[in-house]
């Protein structure tokens, strides 16, 4: 399928796709022979995929670490992301971006505590 048609099957936008492939998240497709990139199933399993750990609050860059393992959770979407393997690079990427959201939190929390103290709505 073309790219516009892989990119609505996925949930993305056209653009997304080769932003992706540029960032050495996604592989690049096949061309025809006007030179327009042609997408599979596989493809857009591994968008899909893409997308749903962005969604989850992984970055880019996070899933740049982690890019060689994303087509085992496109070839089975039901596969957890457990800990098998503590020394695992998607291991250290979760771990890290877990990190970074409790950090989050923790700042927005002292954040709304002083604003609520200066309000008067404590």
């Amino acid at each position: 399928m073309r790219i516009g048609d892989a990119a609505a099957a996925a949930g993305t936008t056209p653009r997304a796709l080769p932003f992706y492939e540029e960032r050495g998240l996604l592989p690049p497709p096949a061309r025809t022979g006007t030179g327009q990139r042609r997408y599979g199933p596989e493809e857009v399993a591994r968008i899909r995929v893409i997308r749903q750990l962005l969604a989850l609050g992984l970055t880019v860059e996070d899933l740049r670490g982690i890019a060689d393992r994303l087509q085992l959770l496109a070839a089975d979407p039901q596969r957890r992301c457990t800990r098998p393997d503590a020394a695992s690079p998607a291991t250290g990427v979760v771990e890290h971006r877990l990190a970074a959201i409790d950090a989050e939190i923790d700042r927005l929390s002292r954040l709304r505590a002083r604003l609520a103290q200066r309000t008067g709505q404590v």
